[in-house]
């Protein structure tokens, strides 16, 4: 811990690569980076120096940085002929394409915002998801094209909205343009734009409370300060202490393969988006994209493409190393393996230290609303505390309050609270919840924590009533919502099951309406036509008395958790 303070001191000190100051962000004082680039636009363009380096490798598809440019040129000055600019918003929803991380750029670089849409969702979450961000240009692929279809005469209704369509069939209904429309005229450059760091940058999702998703609003500050907490963390951790993991004596040490990051989760959150893609192009390093996730193609991959970097969520690095593929395929090249989204379980850390030749166990803490990382744990420090995710990092202030708002000492248990440049700018369309989670600059996240001695962070529980997927937030009272729509249905509570593969799973248990009729599946199937697959209820219970509640009238979950589970899931 000593040689973590020291390196940290000669990090951040005055004229270090991070060191920081305190500035005036949106009337709130905040530490920020002396050294961070102006904009994520400054990011992209500096990636040209790459040339004919690959960039981008999906299936047998290879896109070289060149060629990248060469496209996002192209269709920036598409968008600019349609009247796309600062302020306006440019929807992507598809699978992890190519097309995707092209459409990325060339949105931002214009200075207009990219709206990060899941591909999960149904045909009315993106209906939701387009009337809310209300963006000029929609970049989909025909799978989205086809779910948001029905919608779009809505959508159209309340405002302007050109579709463009990736990977297309020869019938395309009009007035829907193809992706080769847009790219297939070169530019010379970006069109010449200047953006402020605290200009909008992206909106990603997050599911809402309240039934209906957030639209989180990034900007420029944000995730560049996301960027760079990224690089400080991996080069503190490395540095303090030296990985232990050495070449056997006398063998040649091998160069270090390129940096080249195999990503497994979607591009659609900031796990893909800002943890992987942006520190990936920002080091000129290559992107692998898979079509869908496979623990026996991913080990091929990474063994074929020397891959150094694995980002996804726990439950795909535990599917790795317990692959019966996994004594037979080459990882050396891997440095780091663990996951973000949720929590790497202590068991994991050990098998990810034994298995893998010379890489480490890593893991990093962070939400939608923080763009990204608030902390990163990884190598010897995880080994000694695994239970923790790292401590904040250097523009990053925590604290941990008890529920009237007071700030609780090391070792207590409360609600994590985090302040920094990388915080969101609030909600789109919905002050009422900025107010509430962003008081004075500071997030609410959520999440019951504590700061141990050495102000390492540990995640006791989550304070939201909320079920974590594999990496994805499911929010309870969007599933009930959904529930209790049926007409048969007279009450559900919905709580968090735990799930072997994906940590754990949404289970609802239900009450019918005297005299009704309905069955598990049915109500899968009628749930299943409102809200995404991955939200739908792995399990039902059908209760013929009322659910327990407390003296406010709320439900006792955990009372019907632990009678219907089990104690030792609470």
């Amino acid at each position: 811990m000593e040689d973590l303070k020291t390196v940290w001191q000669q990090l951040t000190a005055p004229g270090a690569p991070f060191a920081w100051s305190t500035r005036d962000v949106g009337g709130i004082p905040m530490r920020t980076y002396d050294t961070a680039p102006a904009s994520l636009r400054q990011i992209w363009e500096s990636s040209r120096a790459h040339g004919d380096a690959d960039y981008l490798i999906y299936a047998d598809e290879r896109y070289s940085y060149t060629r990248a440019h060469q496209i996002v040129d192209a269709l920036a000055a598409s968008m600019v002929a349609r009247g796309v600019g600062p302020g306006d918003r440019v929807a992507i929803a598809m699978r992890n394409y190519p097309e995707w991380v092209l459409a990325y750029w060339a949105a931002i670089s214009v200075g207009a915002a990219a709206v990060g849409m899941n591909a999960w969702w149904t045909g009315p979450e993106m209906e939701y998801g387009l009337l809310d961000s209300a963006p000029k240009l929609l970049i989909c692929d025909v799978e989205r094209l086809e779910t948001a279809a029905p919608h779009l005469d809505t959508v159209r209704q309340q405002s302007e909205l050109e579709i463009v369509v990736v990977r297309a069939p020869d019938d395309l209904p009009a007035p829907v343009s193809r992706w080769e429309e847009l790219v297939e005229t070169p530019a010379d450059g970006l069109p010449a734009m200047e953006i402020d760091p605290d200009q909008d940058v992206c909106v990603f999702y997050t599911s809402g409370t309240t039934g209906f998703p957030k639209g989180a609003v990034m900007t420029h500050r944000g995730v560049v300060s996301n960027l760079l907490n990224l690089a400080f963390g991996t080069m503190v951790m490395n540095a303090a202490r030296k990985n232990h993991k050495t070449a056997a004596p006398g063998a040649d040490a091998a160069p270090a393969p390129p940096m080249t990051a195999l990503l497994a989760v979607p591009l659609f959150h900031v796990t893909g988006c800002n943890c992987c893609l942006h520190p990936v192009t920002a080091n000129g390093g290559r992107l692998i994209l898979m079509y869908k996730w496979n623990a026996g193609e991913a080990l091929e991959v990474i063994e074929r493409e020397r891959v150094t970097i694995f980002t996804g969520v726990p439950m795909m690095s535990r599917e790795l190393v317990e692959h019966p593929d996994f004594a037979t395929r080459d990882t050396s090249t891997v440095s780091s393996l663990g996951g973000g989204g949720a929590a790497v379980q202590p068991d994991l850390v050990e098998k990810i230290e034994k298995k893998l030749e010379k890489g480490r166990p890593g893991t990093g803490y962070g939400l939608t609303e923080t763009c990204g990382v608030v902390s990163i744990n990884s190598g010897d420090f995880f080994l000694d505390k695994p239970r923790t995710v790292g401590p904040p990092l250097p523009v990053i202030e925590a604290r941990i309050l008890d529920e009237q708002g007071q700030e609780l000492p090391p070792g207590s248990v409360g609600e994590l609270v985090v302040k920094g440049p990388n915080n969101v700018r609030g909600y789109l369309n919905k002050p009422e919840a900025t107010a509430e989670s962003f008081p004075e600059g500071w997030f609410r996240t959520g999440d019951l924590a504590t700061l141990d001695e050495d102000g390492f962070i540990e995640i006791v529980d989550r304070a939201k009533d909320m079920v974590l997927r594999g990496g994805e937030n499911i929010y309870c009272a969007e599933v009930e919502a959904a529930i209790f729509d049926h007409p048969a249905v007279k009450e559900a509570a919905v709580f968090a099951v735990p799930h072997d593969r994906f940590g754990e799973v949404p289970g609802a248990a239900v009450v019918l309406k005297p005299g009704e009729a309905a069955d598990e599946v049915a109500l899968r199937q009628y749930v299943g036509e409102r809200i995404a697959a991955f939200k739908v209820p792995e399990h039902f219970w059908f209760l013929d008395e009322d659910l327990p509640r407390n003296a406010n009238g709320k439900f006792l979950k955990r009372e019907l958790k632990e009678r219907l589970v089990g104690s030792d899931s609470a």
